[in-house]
């Protein structure tokens, strides 16, 4: 999977992309699992499963979970 990373935010890439990064194991659910789909918006990225939303990632503030998904698991924070 690849995103549009021009309008996300600095802070949120350093989450996701960097192997220490408390998003990572996100980031690497995104890559192994068919059923996910990621979208930049208002630098926050948006994830969905399946069309319907779960997940929303910030740089800063804290991830927002739209509805229980096994994905929700993984951020520890």
């Amino acid at each position: 999977m690849t995103i549009d990373t021009t309008n996300m935010c600095s802070h949120l890439q350093k989450k996701l992309f960097e192997p220490d990064g408390v998003y990572y194991p996100i980031w690497q659910a995104l890559q192994d699992d068919a059923t996910l789909i990621a979208v930049v918006r208002s630098r926050q990225l948006h994830i969905y499963r399946n069309g319907k939303k779960v997940l929303i990632l910030a740089g800063k503030a804290r991830p927002k979970a739209i509805r229980e998904d096994k994905l929700n698991e993984l951020i520890t924070i």
